[in-house]
């Protein structure tokens, strides 16, 4: 039988209007709860009208304000805000972040941006900052220093601390060693649970910041089992680790962060150890550094796709970008110079017949497109592992089967507007000759389709054959092919017979 309280219950605060907050925003957000509220949206992004605040109360050299507008985001969101504002409010802003969240923002900021509040800082201070940090944090953040900021860093951080920066750069970058952090929770597989659930109260300090599993070690501290630490936490004082231990996924120092990441995808990893070449564990490597991998390797393949390098962000200055698109716009130029070969050679043909250069630029373009879809599918396969040598051939054909089909449906519809705008320009209405150039728009798209395929197909394949990143140079290869078959095969077709 229910029963209703008596006790009143707290009214829900009403919802802030942004009109009325951006009326008097000094008056109404006064609590760090209703300055979190207002500047992130449903999708968790940055309100641009709270940014608008940030910007005002920079422009009043209002320190304390913005002191307020800061102290209510999460270090993540101070990262975000900063990369919206401009360098000059970014001088104004930096100072006012709060102490205890700087060593959390740091690692969430671009490089560029990160450099600037470095600056801000004094050596001693950033040196306790980097301390403050898990240990695969601490070497992104050194390892963007100069050198001479470095030596003063190292300088001012106790002798373990420095020995431990040291033995982290020395992995190559990119690696497992470099992603992994050194602070991990190990225990011999002879403890039981209460020994080991007292050691972790006791050496607080020395263990991670955040952990999932208890690694089991023996006696040559190589890892042979892995407890959750849900699963510790449910158990008996009295039981051994052994008697808990699972099977784990070790991962090798010197593995690359893009094999990790899929290591970490295709067995659902929560977290797994790192060992050296001897197999000893040496740290650890968590799935919340995965999700950055993931995120950094897709924006690369995004902008190799495009032609432009990684080098390029918010902030980019415009030499950066111009040297990031400038090489491949140049490499692209002297690939457009075959496609210009090809019409060259058909000059004659298109003097007699005119129809032909309004029509072949569709021939080309919707084959360029054709092999663009190919292209996406294959190099996002290629880099989930869902296309090798072993289903190439499979692959492939399935690519050719859908151009075929493709290439007809959309070669029927564009013979047919072929057929009438030839019938349309004709003197004489001829109504075979209109239909045969019906039939050459048709056969060339078909071609050219499967060419797309092919080049879509093959061309990344054979680029990661040769250890190449298929997402760099395939795009403009991939145009090359289409554009040169699809001018051939219309003004070749056209050739052979209309005239």
């Amino acid at each position: 039988m229910s029963q209703t309280s008596d006790t009143p219950q707290k009214p829900e605060a009403p919802k802030l209007s942004p009109d009325d907050v951006m009326t008097a925003p000094d008056a109404i957000l006064t609590t760090p709860e209703d300055i979190e509220d207002f500047a992130l949206k449903d999708d968790y992004a940055l309100n641009p009208q709270y940014i608008s605040l940030v910007i005002d109360a920079a422009d009043r050299g209002d320190g304390m304000r913005l002191r307020e507008l800061l102290d209510a985001l999460h270090p993540a969101d101070i990262a975000d805000l900063l990369g919206f504002l401009s360098e000059d409010y970014r001088e104004e802003v930096i100072p006012w972040i709060p102490a205890d969240a700087l060593a959390e923002v740091l690692p969430e900021l671009d490089d560029d941006i990160r450099d600037e509040v470095i600056d801000t800082l004094h050596t001693a201070d950033l040196a306790e900052v980097l301390q403050e940090l898990d240990s695969d944090d601490a070497a992104a953040v050194f390892e963007d220093l100069e050198e001479d900021q470095q030596k003063a860093v190292l300088a001012a951080m106790p002798q373990a601390e420095r020995e431990a920066m040291a033995t982290a750069l020395a992995y190559e970058e990119e690696t497992a060693g470099r992603l992994m952090q050194r602070e991990v929770m190990a225990a011999p597989s002879f403890w039981n649970v209460g020994h080991t659930l007292d050691h972790m109260r006791e050496a607080g300090d020395d263990l991670p910041e955040l952990f999932f599993d208890i690694y089991v070690i023996d006696p040559s501290h190589k890892p042979i089992g892995a407890i959750p630490v849900s699963v510790l936490m449910r158990s008996k004082r009295e039981v051994t680790l052994a008697a808990l231990m699972e099977p784990i996924t070790e991962i090798a120092v010197n593995q690359d962060q893009e094999e990790v990441a899929y290591i970490f995808e295709k067995y659902h990893l929560i977290s797994a150890p790192v060992v050296d070449t001897s197999g000893r564990l040496v740290g650890q490597i968590t799935v919340d550094d995965i999700v950055n991998i993931i995120q950094e390797e897709h924006r690369e393949d995004m902008l190799a796709l495009g032609g432009v390098s990684d080098d390029e962000g918010r902030d980019a200055s415009t030499a950066d970008m111009l040297k990031s698109r400038l090489p491949w716009l140049a490499v692209n130029m002297l690939t457009a110079f075959c496609s210009t070969w090809v019409i060259a050679a058909f000059q004659e043909q298109i003097l007699k017949l005119v129809i032909l250069a309004t029509l072949m630029p569709i021939v080309a373009s919707i084959g360029g497109n054709s092999g663009t879809q190919a292209l996406t599918v294959n190099v996002r396969a290629l880099a989930a592992r869902e296309l090798t040598v072993a289903n190439a051939w499979r692959t492939l054909w399935r690519e050719v089967r859908v151009a075929w089909i493709n290439g007809a449906t959309l070669g029927f519809v564009l013979s047919i507007i072929a057929t009438l705008l030839m019938w349309n320009t004709q003197i004489q209405k001829d109504w075979n000759g209109a239909l045969a150039m019906g039939g050459v728009m048709w056969g060339a798209v078909v071609i050219n389709f499967t060419a797309a395929a092919l080049a879509g197909t093959l061309m990344p394949l054979g680029l990661s054959k040769m250890g190449r990143d298929p997402a760099v140079a395939s795009p403009i290869f991939v145009t090359m092919v289409t554009d040169t078959v699809g001018f051939f095969s219309f003004l070749g077709l056209a050739a052979v017979i209309l005239l």
